[in-house]
């Protein structure tokens, strides 16, 4: 008979890539994760993994077994999940990948409620961000993520994860105080800039606004931190585009601009559809989601 466990470290090498991630992930030894999938190997009677220069890869067969890996996992979680719900209190540890600005904005609210309501819920966070938390959720790292997407700018979905809106916020021209002439896009055309490092998805989405307004901006200043982007608006450095979720318990000390069509930022979470009716995770989205509310008025 196939050990789970074998199969679950099948399925990581597919997902991680490498033996040396897989053993990061699991807390394993490389040497240790080798002799799994060597025994794993023996059970099936058939080669899972083939040398491809100094990396192994799955075989055809490997990559059959790590479907039926994917249904086993999944029932496995359902099953605990279920077992969950039959207890009289809310109990079990969470874990959350979230982006810097909702986790200011969110997690204090979040886990204040989470302590007065159910105190036996135990989470633990993980700033991170969303393009490849949503990939580590679904590979199992996180319990809940919460993520963003920008308009036009589609996020990617995984199989089997479950999405739900928490809110929405404007996203704005942030320019220093002084800075009166400045009525629109346009007018910050030759300021220096502040976004975040190429890749992200903000990033993306905010030089095509710019490329849209007649202009290429001039980056020079680079970071996923937006109390440091504040920070170099504030002091008169730079301008950047501030999704407004960041006000969220502190004053604007920056003057905002409207942006052509008033776009706005979707701020979500995601968990896995075998994991959404445990009752920890019901309760830290539904917690979050009354968190959101309090700050949009909704």
């Amino acid at each position: 008979m196939l050990d789970l466990k074998r199969l679950r470290l099948l399925r990581e090498l597919q997902i991680r890539g490498t033996i040396a991630a897989v053993a990061e992930a699991e807390r394993y030894s490389p040497s240790s994760v080798s002799a799994q999938l060597a025994l794993l190997e023996r059970e099936a009677g058939v080669p899972l993994l083939r040398r491809a220069g100094r990396r192994v890869v799955l075989t055809a067969q490997a990559e059959t077994l790590v479907g039926y890996a994917d249904e086993l996992i999944a029932t496995m979680e359902r099953a605990e999940s279920a077992l969950a719900a039959s207890r009289t209190e809310v109990t079990g540890t969470v874990r959350v990948a979230v982006f810097q600005s909702a986790a200011l904005a969110l997690l204090p609210g979040t886990l204040r409620s989470l302590a007065d309501r159910f105190p036996q819920v135990r989470v633990e966070m993980v700033q991170h961000e969303p393009e490849s938390a949503l990939h580590e959720t679904w590979a199992g790292d996180f319990d809940v993520v919460v993520a963003e997407q920008y308009p036009g700018h589609a996020t990617a979905r995984y199989p089997g994860l479950v999405w739900r809106e928490l809110m929405s916020d404007a996203i704005r021209l942030a320019v220093p105080s002084v800075w009166q002439d400045v009525s629109g896009l346009a007018g910050a055309a030759d300021a220096p800039w502040v976004m975040e490092p190429p890749g992200a998805a903000c990033r993306h989405w905010g030089e095509q606004a710019c490329r849209l307004a007649g202009f290429e901006p001039d980056v020079r200043f680079e970071t996923a931190d937006l109390q440091a982007q504040i920070r170099l608006v504030e002091s008169g450095n730079a301008v950047g585009l501030i999704p407004d979720l960041v006000w969220a318990g502190r004053d604007r000390t920056v003057r905002l601009v409207e942006l052509p069509g008033n776009p706005r930022r979707t701020v979500f979470t995601a968990v896995r559809a075998s994991g959404d009716e445990r009752p920890a995770v019901v309760a830290v989205r539904e917690a979050l989601g009354v968190t959101a509310a309090g700050i949009t008025g909704k």
